[in-house]
């Protein structure tokens, strides 16, 4: 499944490339695009592949390797001819996105885009000369998070419980948060758990990835999404205007953030939230993660890491650092 979805995510970013770098991606073969995690463009530079976490150079014939000899140089034509592309050839209706430095693609997929920064009184107002593009694959790994779903219910009040998923970068906790967040949408009869009201607060448009108001990722058919918005802003105006009974947001830690997630606990809302952290030390070094933790917010832990790939589930721990669950999936 994960294969078939690489390879769909590829061809779902090709339109949006310049022909010449669409023309390499399209010769890859099968079992390069299967591990397929990221495309680079950077200007008068190679252009790079990340396959299964390591990164390569392409050659004009599809084929990879871990030396720039020989490897494709991107031009400033197929940056711009890219650039025109994913801004369907207006940069001024794409504004806010170049401001936050990415865009989201149909599909999900999302293009990182990096070039000089156009100040206007101290603040970021535009990203232009654009020099360095990432193409990331969305995957959506439908049953990453049936393995937690037994260690993260609360069967008595019908809820989940309030849940941090801490991974390094890259190891799948927006993958398995928007998981979590399609199990409970949809309810989970075998489990004779019934479907809730979910609000999801897409500060980076990362775990439902809208395009055009339409989440790009199956979350169910009871999911609010406020996309681009601020989590500490958006998990308050969800509680106020859409009632939910869980909020999820993705990569928590600033001081507004802890704020606004002490106001859903004393409504009744239970938080679905994720973290960059590798370890229990990691974690409390977060300055404004620490009272939650100390205070017992959250009455469940999911560790991740990429020991055995992307989403490799660690175990689950209680609020008193406590094993729930120590698993090897």
């Amino acid at each position: 499944m994960a294969q078939l979805a690489a390879k769909r995510g590829l061809d779902e970013i090709l339109p949006f490339l310049a022909p010449s770098v669409r023309d390499i991606l399209g010769r890859i073969p099968g079992s390069v695009s299967d591990g397929l995690e990221e495309v680079r463009m950077r200007l008068n530079r190679p252009l790079a592949v990340r396959l299964n976490q390591d990164e390569y150079f392409l050659d004009h014939r599809g084929d990879t390797s871990s030396l720039i000899s020989g490897a494709y140089v991107i031009s400033r034509q197929d940056i711009q001819k890219t650039v025109q592309l994913i801004s369907q050839g207006s940069l001024y209706a794409f504004e806010e996105e170049f401001r936050q430095g990415f865009l989201t693609l149909p599909g999900g997929h999302r293009v990182g885009l990096a070039g000089r920064a156009v100040l206007e009184r101290g603040s970021l107002k535009m990203l232009k000369e654009i020099g360095s593009l990432n193409f990331r694959i969305a995957r959506a790994v439908s049953g990453a998070a049936r393995p937690l779903l037994p260690y993260l219910l609360n069967f008595r009040s019908a809820r989940p419980y309030h849940t941090l998923i801490v991974s390094p970068p890259s190891a799948g906790k927006t993958t398995i948060l928007r998981d979590l967040v399609r199990f409970l949408s949809y309810g989970i009869p075998e489990l004779r758990f019934p479907a809730l009201t979910i609000g999801v607060v897409d500060e980076r448009c990362e775990l439902a990835s809208c395009c055009d108001g339409v989440p790009q990722h199956d979350l169910g058919p009871r999911v609010d999404v406020l996309d681009h918005c601020p989590k500490a802003e958006g998990m308050v105006m969800l509680l106020r205007s859409m009632a939910p009974q869980v909020i999820a947001t993705d990569e928590i830690g600033r001081a507004g953030d802890i704020t606004a997630i002490w106001e859903m606990v004393h409504t009744g809302v239970s938080i679905l939230a994720t973290v960059h952290a590798s370890t229990w030390r990691e974690l409390e070094e977060r300055p404004h993660l620490r009272e939650l933790i100390e205070r017992m917010v959250f009455r469940r832990y999911v560790f991740l890491s990429r020991r055995k790939g992307p989403g490799t589930i660690e175990g689950v721990w209680d609020e008193l650092r406590k094993p729930v669950a120590v698993m090897d999936v």
